[in-house]
């Protein structure tokens, strides 16, 4: 008898098959079980190397052993004209084929639930096939709409939480890239961090019908992200999956979630969103790590020296990481305000790192728009700026910051409209950004439209954010709120002892000598490292017109309380030398006007 025809007449052939079956249909369950308990990628490897040491095993074991009524022998004890090895054949014939119909079902389900979500396929295809479809059932031709939770961190270090933030930041910006879908702002999503809301009720309160969320866990040079895509009208899964990869594959796996979820909106909607592709921003993931937390620092404007630090080491690690040199860029422009005296030449080092992530890449944004608020320092001036902040806004038309800082510098030069509009913008992009909600209470009380600018100042006051209290003392002054006056004045300026009533007490007496109230205030100031023209609304309000004309508190000259100054050479001085030019090319702004004698007056 042949070697082979000894091997089918034992089922060592049957045996094996029987296993490698039965083994294929045990590894599918495991792997789904194991994905969504989160389980380390080496648990199914060692459940892969003891199914391979049982398949050899078992193998052997056909060989050598026989069953038989009497229990299990060796080949060499039994009787050939006694073997019912056919017998045991026909039993393993029907075990495979029970497996087998297993192995098909699970396989038809499979690509029955992923062949329209996988990310791998192309949208345009999916788009293709819905384009023409009428079902009477189908969506409202709406602009879809998603919020990217923060994924969760299951790192084994706790300290690795930067990265799954900042994994999820990255989906959220590559997924604003996608035209027509609408993505709500990191700041709205990042508020339900760790929220004990459910999905529906957060996509609710974020205005939005598609939510997504996951997990982090990184460990050494390896990286498993899960996500999935949830339809939160109905709490039903859309699309969710797994990436086990080293952490060099970590800018495709970005890509490949991203555009598994256009192509599930896609195929769920029946219309046409284009797919993502990004490429690897850096070819140095230390790099890329240092830039992640980096940026986390920076967001939440804690530890910002650190935040440099970082970034100095991910552009050292790569001299080419354009977006590592914009983030240093934003993080030295706002140093300057966050760390004035400290010895360090920010705006030099803002400018030198926005200029080295432009020569790099120049369809960057936020660079284009530190360059656009340093005018001063580059000589550019006003229409420097808005020429800078334009090309942001057109490089990244959802860059709520480069919105704001336009607005910003629109009410510096007297068009207080439109920095509304700006600002109304950037609101709309980002509807938590508290900064863009400050500023145009504050544009609005420059317009004179005091109850629109009172309302939005007061919708932000539960937030304890306190940027430009300060300017809206005076209204609670004028209209005999004094003990708000009080409140807001001391949340506008946390410092100890501020002689709060001194302040108070100028706006009440605008006609006072105020020189012994300055005094007071110099003195104070001196303890803690403060000067008068540092404090805008405390100049104003002890008249310190010295303060005004200045590019770092040109915004005060447009403030109801400063109309006297208006009418000063101090004020002339200041638009002549720079925003005439700019004025007499795009026009004035509605409360100024040229006047017969080449002169000009404002209101």
């Amino acid at each position: 008898m042949s070697f082979f025809n000894e091997l089918k007449r034992r089922n060592v052939v049957r045996v094996a098959i029987a296993y490698a079956v039965a083994s294929w249909v045990l590894l599918q369950i495991a792997d789904l079980v194991l994905e969504n308990i989160a389980a380390p990628p080496w648990v199914i490897q060692v459940m892969m190397l003891v199914i391979l040491l049982g398949f050899i095993a078992s193998v052997v074991i056909a060989w050598a052993y026989e069953l038989t009524p009497q229990g299990v022998k060796r080949q060499a004890e039994v009787d050939l004209d006694h073997s019912i090895t056919a017998a045991t054949g026909h039993k393993l014939d029907r075990i495979i084929i029970g497996f087998l119909a297993l192995a098909v079902v699970y396989f038809v389900y499979d690509k029955s639930t992923t062949s329209q979500l996988s990310p791998a396929e192309p949208a345009s295809l999916v788009a293709e096939e819905t384009a023409g479809a009428s079902e009477p059932d189908a969506k409202p031709d709406t602009e879809p709409s998603i919020a990217v939770l923060p994924f969760v961190n299951m790192s084994p270090d706790p300290d690795q939480e930067f990265f799954s933030d900042g994994i999820s930041e990255e989906l959220l910006n590559l997924l604003v890239k996608v035209k027509g879908l609408k993505v709500a702002s990191r700041t709205s999503s990042f508020n339900y961090k760790s929220s004990n809301l459910s999905l529906a009720d957060i996509a609710s309160e974020l205005h939005v019908d598609h939510v997504l969320e996951g997990s982090v866990r990184k460990s050494d040079n390896r990286v498993r992200i899960t996500a999935q895509l949830i339809d939160a009208d109905n709490d039903r899964h859309l699309w969710s999956d797994s990436y086990d990869r080293e952490l060099t594959d970590i800018f495709q796996i970005q890509e490949d979630i991203a555009n598994a979820i256009v192509t599930a909106l896609t195929a769920e909607l029946g219309i046409g969103l284009q797919v993502v592709d990004i490429g690897p921003v850096t070819s140095n993931i230390s790099a890329y790590d240092l830039y992640l937390e980096a940026r986390e620092l920076f967001i939440a404007r804690k530890n910002l020296p650190k935040s440099w630090r970082l970034l100095e080491q991910a552009t050292d690690l790569d001299p080419q990481f354009a977006r590592a040199w914009e983030a240093l860029a934003a993080v030295h422009s706002v140093a300057t305000s966050w760390f004035p005296g400290d010895g360090i030449d920010h705006e030099s080092l803002a400018l030198a790192a926005a200029y080295k992530a432009l020569e790099i890449d120049p369809d960057l944004s936020m660079a284009y728009a530190v360059i656009g608020m340093k005018h001063e320092t580059t000589g550019e001036g006003y229409a420097g700026a808005i020429r800078n902040l334009n090309k942001a806004i057109e490089n990244n038309s959802k860059n709520a910051t480069a919105w704001l800082w336009r607005g910003i510098t629109q009410i510096d030069m007297g068009y207080a409209r439109e920095a509304v509009v700006d600002l109304e913008q950037c609101l709309s992009i980002d509807a938590g950004y508290l900064n863009c909600s400050h500023h145009l209470a504050y544009s609005l009380l420059a317009l004179g439209e005091t109850e629109a600018a009172i309302k939005q100042f007061e919708s932000t006051i539960g937030k304890n954010f306190h940027s430009m209290d300060g300017f809206f003392v005076s209204y609670y002054v004028h209209t005999g709120q004094r003990k708000m006056a009080l409140l807001v004045a001391t949340s506008a300026l946390p410092v100890p002892f501020t002689p709060i009533e001194d302040w108070i007490e100028a706006i009440e007496n605008p006609h006072e000598d105020q020189s012994s109230r300055v005094a007071r205030f110099n003195q104070w100031g001196t303890e803690y490292d403060l000067d008068i023209c540092d404090m805008d609304a405390i100049a104003i309000a002890l008249q310190q017109e010295q303060c005004f004309p200045t590019i770092k508190n040109a915004s005060l000259m447009w403030q109801p309380d400063t109309a006297d100054f208006r009418k000063k050479p101090a004020f002339k001085e200041f638009v002549n030398t720079h925003l005439m030019e700019y004025w007499s090319q795009y026009g004035f702004p509605p409360q100024c006007r040229s006047l017969e004698n080449g002169d000009f007056e404002c209101d």
